[in-house]
């Protein structure tokens, strides 16, 4: 399992599901209720979904939420031990990133062009852009927000079109500037007058030859986009 960071927030990885905020937020309203229709209600979501969410989840990482019908005893629903152990475990990352300088971002201004669940297609100036939202629908304007650490630079003359990776989003562009930090390189590149920052290891800019005027191919998951409504 995997530990990533974007934009300073904490999520766990397995099989290219991710544990986030808003799953931890369910997890803990359901521990502190202890039922996962009144988690749901309180955090004015889906009750179907989240025990869909809850499903998706538990194919990857396990149990995660004992639920029981009603009786005599009354029915309710309990977090597992694995549960506790990947809260604490989200927990103790979450605390090592709030020490951690601010991850810079690239920000897009869009508009909504379609939902699906917690997902959306972003129609902007780069073309559509898809990311997890909480609560916006078709029409509504958005900017669109990417962690420089969520994404991958890929080499434009080896890259071998979308079905090669797990990412959704993908654009083009020309790398403007290179600069080097205590740890990492951050690379801007410019894409349709659009700048993107990623940051990269030394090991990836020798390997990749990144240099000013470079063409070069931008991945990253739709789940390292957050899309915050716009006025």
């Amino acid at each position: 399992m995997n530990e990533t960071s974007g934009q300073g927030r904490a999520a766990l990885v397995r099989d290219d599901v991710e544990l986030a905020e808003r799953d931890v937020t369910l997890l803990r309203e359901i521990d502190e209720t202890g039922s996962v229709a009144k988690a749901s209600t309180n955090l004015g979501r889906s009750r179907a979904h989240d025990l869909s969410r809850i499903e998706e989840l538990e194919s990857v990482f396990g149990g995660l939420v004992e639920r029981h019908r009603g009786g005599s005893g009354g029915g309710g629903s309990k977090l597992t031990d694995n549960a506790k152990q990947l809260l604490n475990q989200y927990e103790r990352l979450q605390v090592a990133l709030s020490v951690t300088a601010q991850v810079p971002e690239t920000v897009l201004d869009g508009t909504v062009s379609s939902t699906a669940g917690e997902l959306a297609d972003v129609t902007t100036s780069v073309g559509t852009v898809h990311g997890l939202h909480d609560g916006v629908t078709v029409a509504d304007p958005v900017h669109v927000r990417v962690g420089a650490d969520s994404i991958t630079i890929l080499d434009s003359a080896a890259d071998r079109g979308p079905d090669s990776t797990s990412a959704r989003n993908r654009v083009s562009g020309t790398i403007t500037g290179i600069a080097q930090g205590e740890t990492v390189y951050t690379v801007d590149i410019d894409v349709g007058g659009t700048v993107f920052r990623a940051l990269v290891t030394d090991d990836s800019v020798d390997r990749l030859e990144l240099a000013a005027g470079r063409e070069v191919v931008l991945t990253w998951k739709a789940t390292a986009t957050r899309l915050v409504h716009g006025v």
